[in-house]
């Protein structure tokens, strides 16, 4: 056959330039990424714009991605991710289901797009071998395990499954018919019903699938934990010390298709971790701690000391980077298969493909051997945390430099050597300032010349001793929260007296718990009380400051907020006191009784101690710039005004800090002596409580609320702000005029202070809650500014009264933080309020006891964080964490309460300009909850679970709140 003349054919014609214009400059990944940021509709008109933006308009991978951001809770997929996003756009069915034969271009070329397609499509029938096998071992012994491999290198586990019936029973076929209905987590925290989410699996075609991984299985599907028990030597786990609502999530059920897997990663807290595969094969890969993989950018944040990854995903890690990784800087890889269990120890770091549909479950644990690097891991701060994963790479050169000067005299087995290839080849990024202030440059890989060692002394070396536990912010990353994690420690040293050497050394890494106990010694040495004995040398309690308690006195360390803040809590706690007795408040029987009070002080490296009862100012930090303005005649010049003043200042000018460059010498802890309560707290108690007894624990609380709201308090005068407000131009975006709120006679100073916080705290309201993450909509948060007040001075319930207008909200002292913890209750049939012990005693000397049946409240705890305010306030704990969102309890510590909460004129007498929501005293309730420091929205959605799928703050509201709206108060 003759061939035709080269001339005749026809080049075919490159359509980029003409299709693409100007953004033909853009490579194609560049082009993607911006589409990415485009809505559903931008990408269905831009398709039509030329054929380039045709094929990337209609890539599924862009499709996928506009999808998973716009749903937030469960999907079913529709066949491809285009149609899945046309059918959540509420588009009439004509539109989705056209099904028109997609346009073909010639002309067209992209090495970009050909590899994401080719990820889509690749089958990985022979993708897996063995040539670095992680060690197969079977029947191991628990003594083998754990000084072979525990804590020291992975390993394969045959055997450990056999009994289990999930060995057999869990495969597709057999779980749809029992759970098909059932609602399971998948990787990207959306949620499918399981036959649903078969179906995707056997038609999507995606380059990074999703796969079931959900904590939650057992609450949604009991009966698989049944088929399955914790193999023998994975059985210690101290987390088990935890309430299940208080301990991290540890186990996952993990289902997925080929081409799924989890990307690189080192576990939570540097817990370690088993994974048992029944069905299918699973690919892994695995680097020793602080070997970051190639590919793999670790960012860490000196301000919060948050660990993020950047990584790609498995298939692509393994396709894109593996074949570049010379022979020695390739990870310990093996092939699982059904029936294999492997163990994966603290802090390495591991990448898992599925090469064909798997079915697993896994657990996360804490034991001996890797307490100490999960405690470290919790110690604030932010360089130690780097170090654990990336090595010495997350490092600055001062950051060296400070340990090699530390270290010099006390390590002689410091090596130095060059990196490895594969550790230069890492891209580390570090904190430096750029324009935006984001984390932007490359680290440098000369400065690096130690060997890195994962061994807890070498680690905790990266600590900053400087930072506290208590006054420092905590890592957002962290698995549980530092209330969590001191009850957790607290309940490992009761419960376990023989490994308090262990428990000991990782409380002192997490907090500074040699520091504290130091502290607690001096303060009793100095007021001729007993030493905390063996059970109390660690501080108790889940509140915000250490706290010692010993057979009949409790010591309270004030550290929460470091040391300026600190000072203004003792000051107003002891004002208060002195309050109570000046009118022979009621309240005063049921709180503790104050023995002592003082400051204890290190100066020029000596301990010494001051008395203190909050009426003057102490010699210790009168040189130190914490002094308030206007101190002259003031009986407590660190009191309540004082401490709302300087709450003030940091809430709205967050650039304000007192001048304290005396306490780089002069280090002052303010300390508060109370006599011990007898009894349990109601967090013990409340899940064997009768009702009745729950019900007059809601009385109780209204008659002391009661009591303490009508406490007279300190009155403002407006030359407090005068100072603060003369440095400081006050504007806002939605034009309110400060000087409109400051020339109003009307309004007491005390209120001009409450809404200007506010208005700043509605400036930075819907980014803090999506930095806080957690149950909270992001339907929600993208309202949150519209629901929240314009103008806050409606709030005030401003309103008219013999031609004069007045705040129709009371102003009164607020505790705060009245939660389960914080509540005593002592035993009616005792005469000491504490049962007969049954045994040798328990923690602290007090006893749990026997039975009892019935139980009255008898004393609030923890006034730290008093402050003046709205009366709502307190209502936010006591409402979700002490009644649980029991309406029922509410209406009865109500029904106790009496006092008006708003004064509510006739429509015609208010100020308010007709909106009726500022008449509801659960639109007050909700915003407060909203705008609150702590992060009680979490708690919020936690306990109405049912208010995940809200779709408006008002169904938030009048589902928490909605009773307050037919209380009255009396006249």
């Amino acid at each position: 056959m003759e061939m035709p003349h080269q001339s005749n054919i026809s080049p075919t014609k490159d359509r980029r330039s003409d299709s693409l214009g100007d953004f033909k400059y853009l490579p194609d990944e560049v082009i993607c990424s911006i589409l990415d940021h485009l809505t559903p509709p931008d990408l269905a008109r831009l398709a039509c714009v030329s054929s380039f933006m045709y094929i990337f308009c209609n890539e599924e991978p862009l499709w996928m991605s506009a999808c998973l951001k716009k749903v937030s809770v469960q999907i079913q997929y529709k066949g491809s991710w285009k149609k899945t996003t046309l059918h959540l756009e509420n588009l009439p069915n004509d539109y989705i289901e056209v099904c028109r034969k997609p346009l073909q271009f010639d002309g067209f070329s992209s090495s970009f797009l050909y590899r994401r397609l080719y990820r889509c499509h690749t089958t990985l029938d022979e993708f897996s071998f063995d040539d670095r096998n992680v060690e197969r071992i079977e029947n191991i012994s628990a003594e083998q395990f754990h000084h072979e491999y525990d804590g020291i290198k992975p390993v394969l586990l045959n055997g450990l499954a056999d009994t289990w019936p999930a060995r057999s029973a869990w495969t597709i076929d057999q779980l749809v018919p029992k759970y098909g209905d059932i609602t399971f987590k998948i990787s990207s925290s959306l949620k499918m019903k399981f036959k649903d989410y078969v179906s995707y699996m056997k038609q999507q075609h995606d380059e990074d699938p999703l796969y079931i991984f959900d904590d939650k299985f057992g609450e949604s599907a009991p009966g698989l934990l049944k088929d399955y028990t914790v193999p023998q030597i994975f059985q210690e786990d101290f987390f088990d010390v935890l309430e299940k609502d208080r301990r991290p999530p540890f186990r996952w059920l993990v289902i997925g298709p080929a081409r799924s897997g989890a990307s690189w990663h080192v576990d939570p807290a540097l817990t370690s971790a088993w994974n048992t595969l029944l069905c299918g094969r699973k690919r892994w890969a695995l680097y020793p701690p602080g070997t970051v993989p190639l590919g793999v950018t670790v960012n860490v944040d000196d301000d919060d000391g948050d660990i993020s990854i950047d990584t790609p995903s498995s298939l692509q890690w393994w396709l894109d980077f593996y074949p570049l990784l010379a022979n020695e800087n390739k990870p310990i890889e093996c092939t699982q298969l059904p029936g294999e269990t492997i163990f994966v120890p603290s802090g390495w770091w591991h990448c898992v493909l599925n090469l064909e549909t798997t079915i697993a479950v896994t657990q996360n644990f804490v034991n001996s051997r890797n307490f100490e690097f999960v405690c470290l891991d919790m110690a604030p701060g932010y360089c130690h945390r780097g170090v654990c994963r990336a090595g010495l790479l997350a490092l600055d050169e001062g950051s060296l430099e400070i340990i090699e000067k530390n270290t010099a005299n006390e390590n002689d087995n410091f090596k130095y050597s060059d990196l490895t290839k594969n550790e230069k080849d890492v891209r580390i990024l570090r904190s430096q300032e750029s324009e935006n202030g984001k984390e932007t440059s490359n680290g440098s890989y000369n400065l690096w010349e130690h060997d890195f060692s994962y061994d807890i002394n070498y680690l905790a070396m990266f600590r900053n001793s400087e930072l506290d536990h208590f006054s420092s912010p905590w890592n957002l990353d962290n698995s549980i929260g530092p209330r969590e994690l001191r009850e957790w420690l607290s309940k490992l040293w009761l419960g376990n007296p023989g490994m308090r050497e262990m428990i000991w050394k990782g409380a002192c890494l997490a907090l500074n718990a040699d520091k504290w106990l130091d502290c607690a010694r001096k303060i009793c040495f100095f007021h001729n009380l007993p030493f905390p004995n063996e059970n109390a040398k660690l501080p108790v309690g889940t509140g915000s400051n250490p706290v010692y308690v010993m057979d009949e006195y409790v010591i309270k360390i004030f550290a929460e907020g470091g040391l300026s803040s600190s000072i203004f809590d003792l000051g107003t706690e002891l004002e208060f006191y002195s309050a109570l007795s000046e009118v022979n408040s009621p309240l005063k029987n049921h709180i503790p009784n104050v023995l002592a009070s003082g400051i204890l002080h290190l100066e020029n490296g000596s301990y010494k101690i001051d008395s203190w009862d909050g009426k003057t100012v102490p010699s210790v930090i009168r040189n130190c710039d914490l002094i308030p303005e206007k101190l002259t005649g003031d009986a407590f010049p660190f009191g309540v005004r004082s401490k709302k003043l300087f709450e003030y200042k940091k809430d709205v000018s967050p650039e304000y800090e007192p001048d304290n460059s005396e306490e780089s010498t002069i280090i002052f802890l303010p300390y508060l002596i109370t006599k011990r309560c007898k009894g349990k707290i109601f967090a013990k108690l409340r899940d064997v409580l009768p009702w009745e007894d729950v019900l007059n624990l809601a009385s109780f609380l209204g008659e002391q609320l009661r009591n303490l709201h009508m406490l007279p308090y300190p009155s403002f005068s407006n030359s407090a702000l005068s100072e603060f407000e003369q440095n400081r131009r006050f504007s806002f975006a939605n034009g309110m005029d400060m000087e409109f709120i400051s020339n109003e006679s009307y309004i007491p100073v005390e209120w001009k202070i409450f809404v200007r916080t506010l208005i700043y705290k509605k400036k930075n309201a819907s980014s803090q809650l999506s930095d806080r993450g957690g149950p909270i909509p992001k339907t929600l948060i993208e309202k949150v500014d519209a629901y929240l007040p314009d103008d806050f001075m409606k709030l005030l319930s401003i309103y008219e009264e013999n031609g004069k207008k007045k705040v129709g909200k009371p102003w009164s002292w607020i505790h705060k933080d009245i939660m389960d913890d914080n509540i005593y209750m002592e035993c009616k049939s005792c005469s000491n309020g504490i049962p007969t012990p049954k045994n040798n005693g328990s923690a602290n000397g007090h006893s749990n006891g026997g039975e009892v049946k019935s139980w009255r409240p008898s004393y609030i705890l923890d006034f730290s964080n008093l402050c003046v305010g709205d009366s709502i306030y307190d209502l936010i704990p006591l409402h979700l964490d002490v009644f649980r969102g029991n309406s029922t309890l509410l209406k009865q510590f109500l029904k106790s309460y009496k006092l008006p909460l708003m004064i509510k004129k006739p429509k015609q007498g208010s100020m308010d300009g007709g909106d009726d929501k500022f008449g509801r005293l659960s639109y007050h309730a909700m915003c407060f909850c909203i705008l609150h420091d702590e992060n009680v929205l979490a708690t919020l959605f936690k306990v109405w679970k049912e208010l995940r799928t809200a779709e408006s703050w008002e169904e938030v509201e009048l589902k928490v709140w909605g009773e307050l709206n037919d209380y009255e108060g009396f006249p």
